[in-house]
């Protein structure tokens, strides 16, 4: 298979490094990417002997459900995504928006595949949102819940501090993660070592729970539960959650670092401490009401209360520095209006705090907190989100791995055919989860509600475009018009943002009827986002002069990178191009206001929801890095 990485990459992503670079990545991997799935023991084994699926911990199923969680670790996580969907790198970045990308990228534009492709992606970046908010929430309470063991008067306390720690965490996000994440290898490094060192602990009182390692406990456990073990695949789905981010964090490590901390670290210390967990449960069954915690010596609780407090922390941060990232590339990718970003690293562009998408989690965190009020509640609402997204990767990679692998997809296309099997069937016994109570519809309403609000605002934009193009002015049609009366010219350069290069921008339009002037350089400016991470250098800029101190320029970034419109321009004279003056210089911008009507492109109600998002949206000053000072905005009424 052909490594599709950018020769670029390097500039980007950790593409070469010794052996000491390669240990810190290692650890910093550690601490970012594998710190959902790495607090996934808090609450795992609990729910699997949850009430609701009817299981007492005798010997036999204890076995049968560690090596389900045992064999779904090393085909879902392992095989799927670690060895084989870490091949699938849009030049150098993963993620489910960056895989969709790059199947579109292999489609004819304009099909119904690419079509039925972006559609996928986008809803299963609608899922990730459900996700982000499921986990602050179940990892921080599985944490805190650890007082109960220590005593039981605590029992009241828990959900109290457990706000009070996601209230900090959501906080400190305005200041930025770059010191902070710093530490998260070290923390994660000291958690993991912990949970295995207490999993060997217990696994040497009874080593007989290691037979569970073979694949017979499995399926003889489906062969005696028949139909009803289906349906407990919903709590061993919980053993993978967290899989999707080694993915979606390739970019900012790369695969090696990720690929080694969880071979040489990271699945050794699940394996240990599920199996010490599953141990404890063979020894004393009534160890179930928390076989986390109850697995720790009492002499070590209250440090592995700290320490798994912080860990929740961590893995927290990793799901919302996530989702800011995802929001970003929605954006950039026109399925999200554009949005205050703020940037807290001058030296790290990942770095990034979205403030409406910050608050926007802590108040469904805070609501799902108070209303679950516990782990074992909440992992009834989770598990449908990942597997979702999880089943879409599938599909995405089957894509990906006909048109564009054909040397390697005779043994991949098997494979995705074994892990479609796999997503289904968690899939299927995370659905059934419906009819049991509330909970389960919290990933289901919040990934709907995302996805709505995606595909409205990329199919109102189409409309937008249409209406604005339908009444405006070509541009080949208006100059020679406009040359045969040309009004007062005035010095500097007025660059009029335009999404279509050929019509006349109604803000050039406002201002001769208004202002009734003309700049000696007027340049219409389109900005474009290629389904790639970063544009190549020889795409980055394109100039052409139409005429009378008229330019045609187009800027092109890719989906990863931060749009700052007057940094690129004054590149432009080191190719020959216009020289932009930054003190001579102004942008205008058109600012529709829209208007929602009936038999037009969507129902009424989309109407309305885009009109309200597009008056929402953050204006071009921030998101394209344009000076407040140097910003005339025109408004305009569109009817769609």
């Amino acid at each position: 298979m052909s490594d599709t990485s950018h020769p670029d990459a390097s500039s980007h992503h950790p593409a070469s490094h010794g052996a000491t670079g390669l240990a810190a990545l290692v650890v910093a991997a550690v601490g970012v990417v594998f710190g959902d799935i790495g607090t996934s023991p808090l609450y795992t084994i609990q729910e699997m002997f949850s009430p609701h699926y009817g299981l007492s911990p005798d010997p036999h199923t204890v076995k049968g459900l560690l090596s389900l969680g045992f064999w779904s670790l090393l085909l879902v996580v392992t095989l799927k995504y670690v060895i084989v969907i870490m091949r699938a790198d849009n030049e150098g970045e993963g993620g489910i928006m960056a895989l969709t990308a790059l199947a579109q990228r292999s489609l004819k534009t304009g099909s119904r595949l690419n079509y039925a492709v972006g559609i996928l992606g986008i809803f299963g970046a609608a899922l990730f949102f459900g996700d982000g908010m499921i986990t602050p929430p179940i990892t921080v309470l599985g944490a805190i819940a650890g007082l109960e063991v220590i005593s039981p008067v605590f029992k009241t306390w828990v959900v109290p501090i457990s706000l009070v720690i996601l209230t900090g965490l959501f906080a400190m996000q305005r200041f930025g993660t770059a010191k902070v994440g710093k530490a998260f290898g070290p923390v994660m490094i000291t958690w993991f070592v912990a949970i295995a060192a207490f999993g060997v602990y217990n696994i040497a009182h009874h080593p007989t729970v290691l037979f569970a390692l073979n694949p017979w406990w499995a399926i003889d456990f489906f062969l005696t539960h028949n139909w009803h073990a289906v349906f407990v695949l919903g709590a061993v789905v919980l053993t993978v959650t967290g899989g999707e981010a080694l993915y979606a964090d390739l970019g900012h490590f790369g695969k090696t670092p990720i690929r080694w901390g969880w071979f040489g670290f990271v699945l050794p210390a699940l394996v240990l401490n599920y199996y010490g967990q599953g141990a404890l449960l063979l020894a004393h069954p009534d160890a179930i009401a928390n076989p986390f915690f109850m697995s720790i010596p009492d002499w070590a609780q209250i440090p592995m209360l700290v320490l798994a407090t912080v860990a929740a922390a961590v893995a927290s941060q990793a799901v919302i520095t996530g989702a800011f990232s995802v929001t970003r590339q929605a954006i950039q990718l026109g399925y999200l209006p554009r949005l205050a970003i703020r940037y807290t690293s001058k030296d790290t562009i990942g770095q990034i705090y979205v403030p409406s998408i910050n608050w926007t989690l802590f108040a469904a965190v805070v609501v799902l907190t108070l209303s679950f009020k516990s782990a074992t509640a909440l992992a009834t609402a989770y598990g449908l989100s990942v597997t979702g997204t999880m089943l879409i990767d599938t599909l995405l990679l089957a894509i990906v791995a006909y048109t564009r692998w054909p040397d390697t997809r005779r043994w991949v296309l098997p494979l995705c055919g074994l892990f479609l099997f796999v997503d289904i069937s968690f899939l299927f016994a995370n659905g059934a989860k419906l009819l049991t109570g509330i909970g389960a519809w919290v990933p289901l309403f919040i990934g709907i509600t995302a996805f709505t609000m995606m595909r409205t605002w990329r199919r109102g934009r189409e409309l937008l475009r249409g209406e604005i193009r339908k009444e405006g002015i070509q541009v080949d049609t208006f100059l020679p018009g406009l040359m045969l009366a040309p009004p007062v010219r005035v010095p500097g350069t007025a660059v009029f943002l335009t999404a279509d290069k050929t019509v006349v921008p109604h803000a050039l339009l406002h201002n001769l009827k208004h202002n009734k002037v003309l700049h000696e350089r007027n340049v219409f400016l389109t900005v474009d986002t290629l389904n790639v991470p970063y544009a190549p250098k020889d795409k980055c800029l394109k100039i052409e002069s139409i005429g009378n101190d008229f330019y045609r320029v187009v800027l092109r970034f890719g989906f990863m990178e931060t749009p700052d419109v007057p940094l690129a321009l004054m590149r432009s004279c080191d190719k020959g191009g216009i020289y932009f003056d930054p003190m001579d210089t102004t942008y205008f911008s058109s600012r529709e206001t829209i208007i929602a009507s009936a038999h037009r492109g969507m129902p009424v109600w989309r109407d309305k929801l885009f009109a309200l998002m597009h008056r929402n949206a953050a204006s071009a000053t921030g998101f394209f890095r344009i000076p407040g000072n140097r910003l005339v905005e025109l408004g305009a009424q569109v009817q769609i």
